[in-house]
């Protein structure tokens, strides 16, 4: 950064998140919900409400079983997420988020939005939109790849 060369996508990317993710952070912190680390991350957004097998969480999170497996632990040893028997197969058992699980999605989603307004208050609604868009159409063209 600043020697000439145009920054690196994946740079800015990284250093675009860890500014989302620390206000993010903050504002869970605020809200009494401790314990949440980067990996926990990768849970939240993907649990719906009748809940998910690890393996199907692991692969819309794009992460390794193992890994998510690991993570979900660690939610459920702090009351994030409780794991039930699945009522369509008993061998298996599906995630769900508790009270306090639910919680942090809700302060998640709320501190996400004021970091994007923020967001727009240093470009614009059309730059972000615009980036936006972009980003989702990398994506689902990566993923149909």
């Amino acid at each position: 950064m600043g020697d000439g060369q145009p920054d690196a996508l994946g740079l800015l990317l990284r250093l675009l998140h860890q500014h989302w993710g620390e206000d993010v952070d903050a504002a869970l912190r605020a809200a009494g919900l401790d314990g949440i680390r980067a990996p926990h991350a990768n849970v939240f957004p993907f649990v719906p409400a009748g809940g998910i097998a690890v393996s199907e969480l692991a692969r819309r999170a794009n992460m390794r079983k193992q890994s998510m497996a690991e993570a979900v632990d660690q939610l459920e040893r702090s009351g994030y997420v409780q794991r039930r028997p699945d009522p369509h197969d008993r061998r298996a058992r599906l995630v769900l988020l508790t009270e306090r699980g639910e919680a942090v999605r809700a302060v998640a989603i709320a501190a996400g939005r004021r970091v994007e307004e923020r967001w727009t208050g240093l470009t614009s609604a059309a730059e972000i939109d615009a980036l936006r868009a972009t980003l989702q159409r990398l994506l689902s063209r990566l993923r149909g790849s």
